[in-house]
């Protein structure tokens, strides 16, 4: 088998490692003439580590990071709404969760991937598909034939454009700026928090290597610009509670990144005959449960395992979708009211959202967290 996959982002990545071990020709087109990071930073939770230990690939993965013992959702002046130690599932499932710099996890996946794999400013402009295979036509004029492409080249995706015909995005109503500093004197310790104020949220991520990955939220309509200067989110944030200030302070502004958070409506197709997508050009969400990449890795092992077990393209591809499309999807949906819910203004109704964080938060995320790690990749 022979396989095209459009990206070099995170999915892309562990499918070509994946695919890779069980022994499937991969070929890796990136749009993007030169790897550069895109983002800051992520967590890479407990089910996509136990995905990616299908092929190996959590070790690489830990040593890129640093291991969360711990989370917390805090109201802007720093009280604990919700605290929860992360050793339950650690213990019951078998891995960490480990927080990175998307750089630093992009070069672990990349590591376990063949030399002359991925092709540089290679960009897909279409494809044609016949019973037999799949015919690729990149920008630059030339062809390549493969059993299989996958869409797996982010939220405008060409690949998805051309399969299920262009649609617009979602804009969540809410901007976001991500940003690095050191995190030296910050006292951070391994615990990853979100604090809520009236309109906006401001995450904190230890990802070793002496560094934070930090995010900021704000209501606002789509489109905006500033001069992306920390001097500007100070304004917005300078009275919340410590270590807020401190660290927008010590963001160097070439390290702060502004990003409308924009998803799709989920579909329910994601495949044809001899094409199929996966992460954000499958089914993109907003980052409020921290699952994008998440979800994109799953999509991946589950993809390559299908297409390694030796079944033909189409019952593979028709199985992922089976697999993937109602899990994601509804990870899709939950992130989407989440956010919502963390962006409210109206100054009541934040009272009681944080009143019932404070009395069910812990409840709740014990739930969840089981139903969202507990997913089975070696399921395939």
């Amino acid at each position: 088998m022979n396989v095209l996959i459009a990206g070099a982002g995170i999915g892309g990545l562990t499918l070509a490692a994946g695919l890779q071990q069980l022994g499937v020709r991969v070929q890796v087109l990136e749009r993007a003439p030169v790897l550069k990071p895109v983002g800051a930073g992520l967590v890479v939770q407990i089910n996509a580590m136990r995905a990616l230990a299908e092929f190996g690939l959590d070790a690489a993965v830990k040593q890129a990071g640093a291991v969360a013992a711990q989370t917390a959702l805090l109201d802007w002046r720093g009280r604990v709404l919700t605290a929860s130690s992360l050793t339950p599932w650690v213990e019951k499932f078998g891995q960490p969760v480990v927080c990175a710099l998307r750089s630093r996890l992009h070069d672990a996946l990349g590591s376990h991937v063949a030399p002359g794999t991925v092709e540089l400013g290679q960009a897909v402009k279409a494809y044609a598909e016949d019973d037999d295979g799949v015919t690729v036509t990149l920008e630059s004029g030339r062809t390549l034939r493969a059993d299989l492409l996958v869409g797996a080249d982010g939220l405008h995706s060409r690949v998805r454009a051309q399969l299920l015909g262009e649609q617009p995005t979602r804009y969540s109503g809410y901007t976001s700026w991500r940003g690095v500093c050191s995190a030296a004197g910050l006292a951070l310790a391994d615990t990853v928090s979100e604090s809520w104020g009236e309109g906006r949220r401001f995450g904190l991520v230890p990802v070793g290597f002496d560094e934070v990955y930090w995010f900021a939220t704000a209501n606002a309509p789509p489109g905006g610009k500033d001069s992306a200067q920390p001097d500007e989110l100070l304004a917005r944030y300078g009275d919340w509670h410590a270590p807020i200030p401190q660290v927008l302070r010590g963001t160097p502004a070439e390290r702060l990144i502004r990003t409308d958070i924009s998803d799709r409506p989920p579909v329910t197709r994601w495949t044809s005959k001899r094409v199929a997508l996966l992460g954000d050009a499958a089914h993109p969400m907003t980052p409020n449960l921290g699952q994008g990449a998440c979800q994109a890795i799953e999509d991946a092992v589950v993809l390559a395992k299908l297409l390694g077990a030796g079944a033909d393209v189409a019952a593979s591809l028709e199985r992922y979708e089976q697999r993937r499309v109602p899990r994601a999807n509804a990870v899709v949906e939950q992130a989407h009211r989440l956010g919502a819910v963390g962006q409210w203004e109206n100054g009541l109704a934040r009272t009681v959202r944080d009143g019932a964080m404070r009395v069910f938060g812990e409840r709740l995320g014990r739930s969840g967290l089981d139903a969202l790690y507990g997913f089975e990749p070696s399921g395939a």
